[in-house]
Parts: C-alpha cells; sequence; structure tokens
C-alpha cells in the first residue's frame, strides 16, 4: 500500500482508504450487509495496509461506527484513522440553497452527534469530524466555526471536513478561504471529473487533503449493471438508479468498457484513474468483502496509466446537475 500526505494535517495515510456505507446495512442503506462478512472484509483491509477509514452516524444508525471502533480495538498495534460525519438536523440529504445553518448544524446538534459517534466508536476522539452536507452560504457564519474550533481546542477532534454535496463541487470554495476546514471530501470518477476545474486547484494552494469518493460512480464503473438491474425493496440504490438515471448510466459504461485495456478489470481502471491525480490524498471505495478488499488494494501498487489512455479516459466526463434523485 502506497501512501499519501493528508494535507495540512500532515498525516501519512493509505491511498486506498474504506468508505463503510454499505458495510452497516440498515435502514436507507445497502442491503445485503452482514457483520462477519463486513469486519472480515476490515480486518483484511488493515492487513493489507489500509489506514484510512470514513464512517457516518447515519450509516445503520450508529453500527458503522461501532464496527470501527471494534476494528480499532483489534489492531491496537497500528494507527488507524477514523473520519465520521454527524447527519443534518433536518435529515435532507443533500442540503439546498434555501436551507439554513441553523435548521441543519445548530450548534447543539453537533456536539450531540459528536458525542454519539464518540460513544459509538468507543475513543476519547476522532481524527476527522466531516460535515455530512454543506452550503457555502455558511462559511463566515461564527455558529459552526466556534463550534469547531472548541472541538480542537478541547482535543475532541483532531480535524475537520466537509463532505460535498453530489456534483457541486464549487460549493465549498468560500468556506475553504475560512482556515478552519482541513479536508473536503468529494466526488470524484472517470465520469465526475469537474473537481479538477476549480476545487482541487483550492485544496493544493490551500494544503486541504482531498478525499475521493463514490470511485464506481454507485456501481456503475464496475461494469456489472444492466438496464434491468434491480435491488431489494429497501435498497437505497433503487431510489438513485431510476430508470432515466440507469439507462444513461449503463449505456456510459458500455462506452467505457471498449478502452478498457485487456487483462484490466473496470473497477480497476476506475481506482487507477483517480490515483493518478497527486491532488487526491486517498480514496474510499466500499470493501464488503474480502475479495473486493484485495482487487482494490492491489490497485496502490499498480504502474501510472498511459497518457495515451489518460487522454481517453478524459473523454468520458460526464458533466452532471442534482436532480431530485441525486440525494
Amino acid at each position: 500500500m502506497r501512501e499519501r500526505r493528508f494535507g495540512r494535517l500532515d498525516w501519512r495515510v493509505g491511498d486506498i482508504g474504506c468508505g463503510m456505507w454499505g458495510v452497516a446495512g440498515g435502514e436507507g442503506g445497502w442491503t445485503g450487509a452482514d457483520d462477519e462478512t463486513g469486519e472480515a472484509a476490515l480486518d483484511e483491509a488493515v492487513g493489507l495496509g489500509c489506514t484510512f477509514f470514513d464512517t457516518a452516524w447515519i450509516y445503520g444508525r450508529g453500527h458503522s461506527e461501532e464496527m470501527l471502533g471494534r476494528l480499532v480495538r483489534r489492531h491496537p498495534e497500528r494507527r488507524l484513522r477514523t473520519a465520521t460525519k454527524p447527519p443534518p438536523k433536518d435529515r435532507r440529504w443533500p442540503s439546498t440553497r434555501e436551507s439554513r445553518l441553523s435548521d441543519v448544524y445548530p450548534p447543539d446538534h453537533l456536539w450531540e452527534y459528536l458525542r454519539r459517534s464518540l460513544e459509538g466508536l468507543g475513543a476519547p476522539s476522532v481524527d476527522l469530524f466531516q460535515f455530512h452536507v454543506w452550503e457555502d452560504a455558511w462559511a463566515n457564519d461564527p455558529a459552526w466555526q466556534d463550534t469547531v474550533a472548541e472541538m480542537k481546542e478541547r482535543g475532541l477532534v483532531k480535524g475537520v471536513g466537509i463532505s460535498v454535496n453530489r456534483w457541486e463541487p464549487w460549493n465549498v470554495l468560500r468556506t475553504l478561504e475560512t482556515g478552519l476546514i482541513d479536508s473536503v471530501q468529494v466526488i470524484y470518477n472517470i465520469f465526475d471529473q469537474a473537481p479538477e476545474d476549480e476545487l482541487f486547484p483550492a485544496c493544493r494552494e490551500l494544503d486541504v487533503a482531498v478525499i475521493a469518493r463514490v470511485p464506481f460512480d454507485e456501481g456503475t464503473l464496475t461494469g456489472t449493471l444492466t438496464r434491468e438491474t434491480r435491488w431489494p425493496e429497501g435498497d437505497w440504490r433503487n431510489t438513485y438508479f431510476v430508470p432515466e438515471n440507469l439507462e444513461a448510466s449503463v449505456e456510459r459504461a458500455e462506452q467505457l468498457a471498449r478502452i478498457v485495456p485487456e487483462g484490466m478489470t473496470m473497477p480497476e481502471l476506475a481506482l487507477r484513474f483517480i490515483l493518478q491525480n497527486p491532488d487526491v490524498s486517498t480514496v474510499i471505495p466500499g470493501m464488503r468483502n474480502p475479495a473486493h478488499v484485495r482487487a482494490n488494494i492491489a490497485t496502490s501498487d499498480a504502474e501510472p496509466l498511459s497518457e495515451e489512455l489518460m487522454t481517453r479516459l478524459r473523454e468520458h466526463r460526464w458533466d452532471r446537475k442534482p436532480t431530485e434523485w441525486s440525494q
């Protein structure tokens, strides 16, 4: 596992991290999760050098945080970085231009969910506390600024981050200028290349770490979806892959499949595209079983993609606008 510097926090983290939404199961998540398989996958990840684990209270309503806490305690010899996110108080993903900070992240709500997260993790502090939704209009509001500053001063959080709303990489730029944000988590993959335009240069200038999420475009970039793909009742993907999105996504994946090099899988190509960018501190694919862990982490040691292939991949950029189904 290769390591990268995590922005001005100056941590060294594995360039393949682990996103823990899918492993937790529960209401509003991904079906098919079970703790035995999930914990085996997490242990395999640690064994192969993964050191950055991203979770949120809403993943299993605290269950993912509990799984991460147990993982850290099973591996006291390793310095595992823990990252979590409090849910918006109004339970709206994403926030909108009309959302008010007082309705989404009032100070008492942030303190309450930091407490819950620390209890779930079984830890005195968390490495990274990230806003799960964000509006750049909130940038200069002292309500959140004073709260996170106190959390840091009291040693309860080591760093503060923002998870940017889907397809809105611009919606954090003013907030970064406050100097209070240590990391940005953003959707970045072969299709979603827009963060390269403004966000990555800003992060580079301000020494803000970049966490690349949704590397497989919620499954499209695994190459396994078809126009007939459906998921069990209650699975979040049914609400995301509505017919108009599923049709367009599968068509895009079929076009991409034509240029996947022989001997390489589409998921491998997807991760190697992201790792090609030095602005990325770590990428966090979901890894729900040991086989996926081994395949994903193996990309860390791969050679860079050719410039010719990267040029062709850039032609697959897909600029999308948020809709009612793009939570």
